[in-house]
């Protein structure tokens, strides 16, 4: 996607270089596109010509959601010069494909494919109307297929999966947006021809795109075959997770065929039944507390707290849900006292006796109330709507505070405050749960938040001399756990440590 013809042949060059097999040319994004047929010509010429890798050639009309208004006569008589002139591959939308085949009299180069393309930027219709969609692409001669539907639901994407893995011609097919995504990264595990990134990001040609250093460094893209086990984070918001980074980096680095990506997921029971295929899942807010019911067995513990975060399919089908999610936080706030020179108490932590202050009684609230009461602590939850403060002070023997309260709240020095919401997360990264002049009591401020990794939260308990730990600690602590869990392999530690130093 470029406005000048200098911008597109730049763009093509990072494209060999970034590691692509094909470049698509969007001849409709040239500003030059509408111009004389002479300069047309010489333009897809010298496109055709310069490019340093094979080349798919597109001139997406308006009315099929491209750029193009112009005559029609002309935008198909520039997809025939395209193919003329050596494009490894056309583009032709199934609305406009009989006008092209009777421009051409239905000849074309035996080096050239015809695809034959659909988009629908409203749904994902169902099963039964994208084979009689596919079927009918079939029917106009097309050597490759390829559609193009809009994830409302991300359950919308396994009729995607479906239709590609049942396709008797090469297919491209992919659901867009970022309930879509996966449909982009699991084409080569369905069976899909190829599939599409951007160069850059902000460059994209279609909504939901990756970029093609994503594809590649952070998807591990070329490893993905049939057999490839799907893990992912389930959740929303989803995109800002760093988990696909690490558990992919740590996958490659043994040769572990799996990958690991993102599931922006509305209804999770929903999301469970329609992909029985995947093998597990991370879970996180909002779902860590609804997925405890869709799991066939819980785990004492997690069952206790009422909220899951890692989620297990065993060879049965059958679906484990367990809680790595205290055990990292605890484990991060005792390593951080205990690096300030504070002793264990009589229950083996340095947290015996301390006020432990919650904020949050969400799933991630409920585990670290319950591994610091395990610890010795006394624990006080405060959260915006008091009476669910209340269920859980009074489940875990605790007190309850509203989270107006908290700003008030100082009964003793040398408390402990762990933050278990996503206020501060991106993009909202100037808010704060509580008043930088309340955090004075505290000698250790835990925020769950990771991006950012210092939250105006821990920025300011910092500036009021409290010792910091970072929800990266907690991420890396319970990411351990979960990479056992579903490979049944040790956690690589300091391969985990090292990628997170590095973001």
């Amino acid at each position: 996607m470029a406005d000048t013809l200098d911008q597109m042949l730049t763009l093509m060059n990072l494209a060999k270089s970034s590691g692509a097999d094909l470049v698509e040319i969007r001849f409709d994004s040239l500003s030059s596109s509408s111009s004389s047929s002479s300069s047309v010509k010489e333009d897809i010429q010298t496109l055709i010509a310069s490019s340093p890798l094979p080349t798919l050639f597109t001139h997406r009309p308006k009315w099929e959601g491209g750029q193009y208004d112009g005559d029609e006569q002309s935008r198909l008589s520039a997809l025939q010069l395209a193919m003329e002139l050596g494009a490894d591959h056309i583009d032709v939308e199934l609305q406009a494909v009989d006008d092209f085949k009777t421009l051409t009299g239905g000849s074309k180069p035996a080096k050239c494919k015809l695809i034959v393309s659909s988009h629908n930027y409203q749904n994902t219709p169902s099963l039964e109307d994208l084979n009689n969609l596919v079927n009918k692409m079939q029917s106009t001669g097309a050597d490759i297929v390829k559609i193009a539907t809009t994830a409302v639901d991300i359950t919308d994407v396994a009729r995607v999966f479906h239709i590609t893995s049942q396709s008797q011609v090469p297919i491209i097919s992919m659901a867009m947006g970022e309930r879509g995504l996966i449909s982009r990264l699991l084409s080569p595990k369905y069976g899909g021809y190829l599939t599409f990134g951007t160069v850059e990001r902000g460059k994209e040609s279609a909504p939901g795109q990756p970029t093609i250093q994503d594809l590649l460094d952070v998807f591990n893209f070329r490893q993905i075959g049939p057999d490839t086990k799907v893990y992912g984070i389930i959740g929303k918001p989803v995109g800002h997770s760093k988990s696909p980074l690490l558990y992919n980096k740590a996958f490659r680095s043994i040769g572990f065929d799996g990958v690991y990506v993102h599931l922006l997921v509305d209804d999770v029971k929903n999301f469970l039944e329609t992909y029985t295929d995947f093998a597990g899942f991370s879970c996180t807010i909002p779902h860590k507390e609804a997925v405890v019911q869709c799991c066939d067995e819980v785990d004492p513990t997690a069952k206790l707290i009422g909220a899951v975060n890692c989620v297990v399919r065993r060879d049965d089908g059958t679906l484990y849900g367990c809680n790595t999610d205290y055990v990292g936080a605890i484990t991060a706030i005792e390593d951080g006292l205990r690096a300030s020179g504070f002793k264990d108490g009589a229950s083996g932590s340095p947290l015996d006796g301390r006020l432990f202050v919650v904020i949050g009684a969400g799933g991630a609230g409920k585990a670290l109330a319950y591994g610091a009461k395990e610890k010795g602590a006394r624990i006080v939850i405060a959260n915006r709507t008091y009476d669910r403060a209340r269920e859980l002070a009074e489940i875990i023997g605790g007190k309850a505070l509203s989270l107006a309260d908290l700003n008030t709240y100082n009964p003793e020095d040398g408390m402990i405050l762990a933050n278990t919401t996503s206020i501060g997360m991106q993009p909202n990264i100037d808010q704060t749960p509580v008043s930088k002049e309340a955090l004075k009591s505290y000698t250790l401020v835990f925020d769950a938040v990771y991006t950012p990794k210092i939250t105006r939260l821990l920025r300011e308990a910092g500036e009021c001399g409290a010792l910091i730990v970072t929800g990266v600690e907690m991420f890396i602590g319970q990411a351990y756990q979960q990479y056992e869990r579903f490979t049944g392999l040790p956690a690589p530690k300091e391969l985990f440590r090292e990628i997170m130093a590095n973001y």
